[in-house]
């Protein structure tokens, strides 16, 4: 008979000190908030707090807090989201991490090795008398193509460890050990999800990170093998146990959390997404990285985003400069859409970006192109302002990313308890979640004896 306990990996449980393999993985902007995190501490799992998008002095505030209540060695983590046009900024926000003994570190949206996941990985890397490698850091790198979780899959690369031996930043013990171990001590494969996706299929990516992972074990010969985790689209028992069956050794949620009392996000926008069904999304430009066509998954219910947000990549691509679009579409977008002239957002704008990046604005003052996508990249941030705050005047511009698995599990809590999200607790949906995928499990399994 299969249980909870023995789904997922054993071992992925005893080092996380965990009750199930099951984590919430964190959402931008402290939408997994430090609230979600203590809940899921509080009941055995793993919750990663949404750092992405946070201020500094707000990611410490939320440490501290988490850490007071979380006293007794509960699990928690913190996200690190890619930042490689500021590598400073990603350094500071480990360097964070270390001086509060933060442990448990989430990586998200990399597509190669910086110095700052080198440094968290390595810091604290020693042997015991036996040989045996003790690393207290652990990463948990979300990935969904094999290069990518290639590079995690293998040791640090040499000249980001010298590097960091020269800076001071590790010890030499900790840089001679580096080619032992790899930059990860666990990888999330994310299919098709809220948010940033790259539309991946949870059964042609599961198997092959699976069997990529197997082969460069059997290369490097760790001490611990890299665990191979599974998120996207899971929001229902069958979901949940069909990553099991295809080989994950815990699961990670997402979408689903965000429609949960400890959700930092508004109350209208939790009641606009406890509404939706598994239709009820699109693809839009990711704002964050709105130049490179990179993609985000995001409620359509209810909201014009999706098309707005498209329409407006399409201009850019299409055209030199804001004075090159046709007047009466120019009068639409600030009309419409941004609710103030052009040149009211680009002083908004250079307001921000002259503190911290002043080279975005000198750029854009040199380039008319540059200039259209900066004022462009404002909408995406203040539609996500609005669907956090919950504000009522431009509900139709709410920027909500979920995916599929939320309407799947709208469905399957219908005429329970869970129905309303007020009643929806982070834990409690994981316990039914995981206590249902065993149950569908060994009904399955039945057909077959």
């Amino acid at each position: 008979m299969i249980t909870v306990e023995k789904l997922g990996s054993e071992q992925f449980k005893q080092d996380y000190g965990l009750r199930y393999a099951y984590v919430a993985g964190a959402m931008v902007k402290a939408i997994a908030s430090k609230e979600l995190v203590i809940r899921m501490g509080q009941a055995g799992y793993l919750g990663f707090y949404g750092a992405g998008g946070m201020p500094l002095q707000a990611i410490e505030a939320a440490i501290v807090h988490i850490q007071e209540i979380l006293c007794h060695g509960e699990a928690y983590g913190m996200n690190l989201l890619s930042n490689l046009s500021r590598p400073k900024q990603e350094m500071e926000m480990v360097d964070l991490f270390l001086r509060y003994g933060v442990h448990n570190l989430e990586a998200s949206a990399y597509m190669q090795i910086t110095p700052a996941l080198v440094k968290f990985r390595l810091t604290g890397a020693s042997t015991d008398v036996q040989g045996r490698l003790i690393v207290p850091n652990r990463v948990i790198a979300k990935i969904s193509r094999p290069e990518v979780a290639q590079f995690f899959l293998s040791p640090a690369p040499e000249q980001i460890v010298s590097r960091l031996l020269e800076e001071g930043q590790i010890s030499e013990q900790e840089a001679a050990l580096s080619g032992q171990l790899p930059v990860a001590s666990d990888i999330c494969v994310e299919s098709d999800s809220g948010g940033h996706t790259d539309m991946g299929v949870a059964s042609v990516l599961l198997p092959t990170i699976i069997r990529l992972r197997d082969s460069l074990q059997q290369h490097y010969q760790y001490q611990k093998p890299v665990r191979v985790g599974a998120a996207g689209g899971i929001g229902t028992p069958e979901s949940a146990a069909c990553a099991f069956m295809l080989g994950a050794d815990f699961i990670v949620t997402g979408s689903i959390n965000q429609c949960t009392v400890e959700a930092g996000t508004s109350d209208r926008v939790k009641d606009m997404l406890q509404g939706i069904n598994i239709q009820d999304t699109a693809y839009a430009p990711a704002g964050d990285m709105f130049e490179l066509g990179a993609k985000i998954q995001v409620m359509k219910k209810g909201v014009f985003f999706p098309a707005r947000a498209n329409k407006l990549y399409d201009l850019w691509r299409n055209y030199g400069s804001l004075e090159l679009i046709d007047a009466s579409v120019r009068k639409e977008i600030q009309d419409k859409y941004f609710k103030r002239s052009f040149d009211e957002v680009y002083r908004e704008t250079k307001g921000y970006y002259m503190q911290e990046f002043p080279a975005e604005i000198e750029n854009a003052e040199r380039s008319p192109k540059a200039m259209m996508a900066l004022i462009f990249r404002w909408y995406f941030v203040h539609t996500m302002r609005l669907a956090l705050d919950g504000s009522g005047e431009q509900r139709v511009d709410y920027q909500v990313h979920t995916g599929p698995a939320l309407g799947a599990f709208n469905q399957w809590v219908q005429g329970t308890s869970l129905e309303n999200w007020r009643n929806r607790h982070v834990d409690v949906i994981g316990e039914h979640l995981m206590q249902a995928s065993a149950d569908y499990m060994n009904q399955r399994l039945q057909i077959f004896l």
